[in-house]
């Protein structure tokens, strides 16, 4: 089970514990995955200015899209 412990379909049961109802959780869970792989980028495989331009670009992305 540790092992196991960090992969996604497990970081996803430990975020569906918090809500009152599958359905709920279900609907929050698809939304976030779309907005969350805007954000995450895999740091170990870039440098920190390329880094801080793609947080940059996930950021005016984001405005834009809270906007409309």
């Amino acid at each position: 089970r540790a092992e196991v412990s960090h992969q996604p379909t497990r970081r996803r049961e430990r975020q569906q514990i918090r809500f009152k109802s599958p359905g709920s959780a279900q609907r929050f869970l698809a939304s976030h995955s779309a907005i969350s792989d805007l954000f995450n980028v895999q740091r170990h495989l870039i440098s920190r200015r390329m880094l801080k331009v793609f947080r940059s670009t996930a950021m005016a992305d984001w405005r834009e899209i809270v906007a409309a």
